[in-house]
């Protein structure tokens, strides 16, 4: 059988000055590392960015995921390769360029694998993707974890800022899935070791360090950003933040290099920025801003991905990354599979590779609901892909398809895992028709409207439940149309997206939480966007509840506040901010062969 990993060993790459010099750039405008993949330095992305117009974004996003998992980022890689393949017959199509995540090495090794696509729609090399890369995530953990280090450190040297060591809120972080870092005390070792308190660490992408990397703008930004997080509270309730104890130069020093985007290809050697890597789960789930804005620089089309279900991945980024960055998309791509239906449709994970088409139609319910949110709140055109598995039977499909065009979506089944971008020529084609055709480009929000932690700037007229209203301005630039408005009281924004994302009845918050909402209020951050983290496999914060579940209550555990990403974190259900290995982790097939060659990769 060929492996994923057999595929990207055998594939023929074009050196990365040739995909750069394929989006205009020289090869002094690059850092490579190695020859197959390069950093682009943010000055070069600028000056890009100052010469060309921006083109066309589009979202990938996807239903409520199941244990056998749909195939987002290889669908989004899928699209993107379609479309460039598309301009080969259709030169107005225009170049396709792909702004992703990097996969996190917790994952990798644990259960649900890396994040680099399947089959013929990866990006490569691969291996080096999901495994360090060129390092991004060590000099995000350092950075944290050199913040925690200078507090206790303060502490130890006198406490001058009387940091209250039982209102510490940072954490420090590690990229592994470690289940034994949940809960740990440290500073024992008497005098010399410290100060002995309660602690805990987080997975690097549920950092706020992450979150930080990922929406900052510039290195002037990114050090702002540093500095606006809050550390601890001292013992008469005072925020402390990485700027009172002199942090943020030194964090953004560590980060300086990992902040330009990283650029690489796909199988068919579309350019690809990979770059930034949050979970949706447990945080905002989408790439970097600077990747994201230089892909729209430097091609007509920009496919970039959200992580998870859309009630997660696309709710962050549209209410989140787009309200910072001032873009919005111009269609969404909804990745459903046939296997993800049946699940939803009441049947077992081992059962959903048998034909049943009663159950396809019967789990149609998440789908939609996905769907009409995207149109009726955000405004925005969906298309369905579904991303075809071998036993996938054509009666099957046929009656998915003709299911959502009677309810008027857009829907097309698409191969590329199997056959590339060849495979994903449909998809394209439905993607450029929702997108308005090629050649009208615009992806910049004319509203203007950006958040800075502690101080909103605006929000657009986000329309009642229900409405829907055109995807453009008078200048055919995309409008933005966010769930909620940022003026809501903090509570009123949650009970916001859990009714209309969620369809949720109401939330239940505890008395801790409504008074350590009213504190964030109180110190300034009451105009702060919500970042919700509960599972990724339903709707509700129940992952037993597949479907479209009504009326189901979202329980608010806690929240905590991310000021210098500027969003408050609000940890509904059972959620980890640290994963743990299932029983078989992937990394006991993982190995290294005589010459050099990784083995067990996917």
């Amino acid at each position: 059988m060929t492996t994923d990993m057999d595929i990207a060993l055998n594939a023929e790459l074009d050196s990365i000055i040739d995909i750069a010099a394929g989006l205009g750039l020289k090869s002094q405008d690059i850092i490579p590392f190695g020859w197959t993949k390069a950093k682009v330095p943010i000055d070069v992305l600028d000056k890009a960015a100052e010469a060309t117009t921006d083109g066309h974004l589009i979202l990938v996003t996807a239903m409520s995921p199941t244990p056998a998992g749909e195939g987002k980022t290889t669908t989004s890689i899928g699209l993107a390769d379609g479309l460039n393949e598309l301009a080969r017959s259709k030169p107005e199509v225009g170049k396709a360029i792909l702004a992703l995540r990097e996969p996190s090495m917790g994952p990798v090794f644990g259960m649900k694998g890396g994040a680099a696509g399947g089959g013929y729609a990866q990006v490569v090399p691969m291996e080096d993707i999901n495994l360090h890369f060129t390092g991004d995530f060590a000099a995000i953990a350092a950075a944290n974890n050199l913040a925690v280090t200078m507090l206790d450190n303060h502490i130890h040297h006198g406490n001058e800022l009387d940091v209250d060591v039982r209102r510490v809120h940072i954490r420090r972080v590690v990229d592994l899935n470690d289940r034994e870092l949940r809960g740990v005390v440290v500073g024992l070792g008497g005098i010399n070791g410290g100060v002995p308190r309660e602690d805990a660490f987080d997975i690097v992408v549920a950092s706020e360090v992450m979150a930080v990397f990922c929406l900052s703008t510039s290195l002037t930004d990114l050090k702002e950003r540093l500095g606006r997080i809050v550390l601890a509270h001292s013992r008469s309730r005072t925020p402390i933040t990485v700027a009172d104890i002199g942090a943020a130069g030194a964090m953004t020093a560590l980060l300086r290099s990992a902040l330009a985007p990283n650029l690489v290809q796909s199988l068919e050697h579309s350019p690809a920025f990979i770059h930034g890597g949050p979970f949706a789960n447990i945080a905002h789930g989408c790439n970097s801003v600077l990747a994201t804005k230089a892909a729209l620089s430097l091609g007509d089309w920009t496919v970039t991905e959200a992580g998870f279900g859309a009630d997660l991945g696309a709710e962050k980024f549209l209410d989140i990354k787009c309200r910072a960055a001032g873009i919005w998309p111009s269609a969404v791509v909804v990745v459903a599979t046939l296997r993800a239906l049946k699940y939803h449709g009441g049947i077992e994970v081992k059962d959903v590779q048998t034909p049943n088409t009663d159950a396809v139609l019967d789990g149609m319910s998440n789908l939609e609901h996905h769907c009409e949110n995207l149109l009726n709140i955000y405004g925005l055109t969906p298309v369905v892909c579904f991303n075809r598995f071998p036993t996938d039977t054509d009666e099957e499909m046929a009656a998915a398809i003709a299911h959502l065009r009677s309810k008027g979506i857009s829907a097309v089944e698409s191969t590329h895992w199997a056959d590339g971008g060849k495979g994903a020529l449909a998809l394209a084609e439905a993607v450029v028709e929702a997108a308005g055709g090629a050649g009208n480009a615009g992806a910049a929000v004319d509203d203007g409207s950006l958040f800075v932690a502690g101080t909103a700037s605006g929000d657009a007229e986000a329309p009642p439940p229900g409405t829907s209203s055109a995807g453009t301005s008078s200048d055919g630039s995309p409008r933005a149309q966010y769930s909620y408005e940022l003026d809501l009281p903090l509570e009123e924004k949650i009970r916001t997206i859990a009714q209309r994302i969620y369809g949720a009845a109401d939330v239940d918050l505890p008395t801790k939480v409504t008074r350590k909402l009213g504190q964030f209020t109180d110190e300034g951050y009451g105009d702060a966007p919500i970042c919700i983290a509960k599972t990724q496999y339903s709707l509700s914060t129940d992952a037993s509840l597949r479907g479209a579940p009504k009326d189901h209550i979202i329980e608010v555990k806690d929240v905590r506040l991310s000021a210098g990403a500027g969003f408050v974190v609000v940890i509904a259900g059972d959620i980890m901010t640290m994963p743990g290995l299932p029983k078989e982790p992937s990394a006991l097939k993982i190995d290294v062969t005589e010459d050099g060659n990784i083995t067990g990769l996917f």
